[in-house]
């Protein structure tokens, strides 16, 4: 079975930083694409980076130049640095991941993580 499983949440003041990981299990993570997804109750689920089997980036204008998603392929584990943390940071953030023969996406259970000013 496949297994995503986060941590790394908590809480921090503005200005602070955090490292989320999600270690997977159950999947050959080198080929999958993996991403973190964050969401605030009552809103949309939305993207915060994603990196690619290849290494390739991208992130949500809104946190460019703030954190940075890696991935170390040799414990199965991605990786979102978050650094000069704002309150509208604030969210329950989720690991991804997704593979393509055939196509299916996989979602963590979340880890919340919350900025006080």
């Amino acid at each position: 079975q496949v297994q995503l499983v986060e941590s790394g949440g908590g809480l921090v003041q503005a200005g602070g930083s955090l490292r989320l990981s999600c270690a997977a299990s159950g999947i050959i993570f080198s080929i999958n694409h993996m991403g973190w997804y964050r969401q605030v109750p009552g809103n949309q689920r939305e993207l915060v980076a994603t990196i690619s089997s290849g290494g390739i980036t991208n992130y949500a204008d809104s946190v460019k130049g703030r954190f940075t998603i890696s991935r170390d392929n040799a414990k199965n584990t991605v990786y979102l640095q978050m650094n000069s943390l704002k309150p509208e940071d604030t969210a329950v953030y989720f690991c991804r991941s997704v593979r393509s023969g055939p196509y299916t996406v996989y979602w963590g259970q979340g880890t919340q993580v919350t900025v006080s000013s």
